[in-house]
């Protein structure tokens, strides 16, 4: 993969009190590249219970790619293809929600649990030419380019 049109990825996690913190961050790991540091946020719920926000954001291009060729992973690709007019906001951010549960088990599914939001590069900044830009990325990503 050449260029990639993305400035950058946000991922993004909760931790609840119920869960094994250890294990969901090894969920959102599935996702980066080795070594990659995972910022931790302390918050607290409605009833006073402890969350905590997992959140990378990738930048480096090769990062990018990294996590890109993680989500060609996903059975559901080329739905995910035909939903960007939907994933793709007025401001060329592409949202997914994957499966928390799924990447514990080194698995890339869509899902609820971990948000991706990746920026679009997209000249002019139109919404519109973001989904050409993303459609383009994952169409190569899905021929294994």
């Amino acid at each position: 993969m050449p260029q990639i049109p993305l400035h950058y990825v946000d991922l993004r996690t909760f931790c609840y009190a119920t869960e094994d913190e250890k294990r969901v961050e090894e969920a959102l790991r599935t996702l980066l590249p080795e070594e990659f540091e995972i910022e931790r946020v302390e918050s607290e719920g409605h009833f006073g219970d402890r969350i905590l926000v997992l959140s990378a954001r990738v930048e480096k291009a090769n990062d990018v790619r990294h996590v890109l060729s993680r989500l060609a992973d996903l059975e559901s690709f080329d739905e995910l293809i035909d939903e960007l007019d939907e994933r793709v906001t007025e401001n060329t951010e592409l949202f997914l929600r994957l499966d928390k549960q799924a990447a514990f088990g080194e698995e890339i599914r869509l899902g609820d649990g971990i948000t991706f939001r990746g920026k679009v590069e997209a000249y002019p900044a139109k919404k519109e030419r973001a989904v050409e830009n993303a459609e383009e990325v994952l169409e190569r990503l899905r021929d294994g380019e």
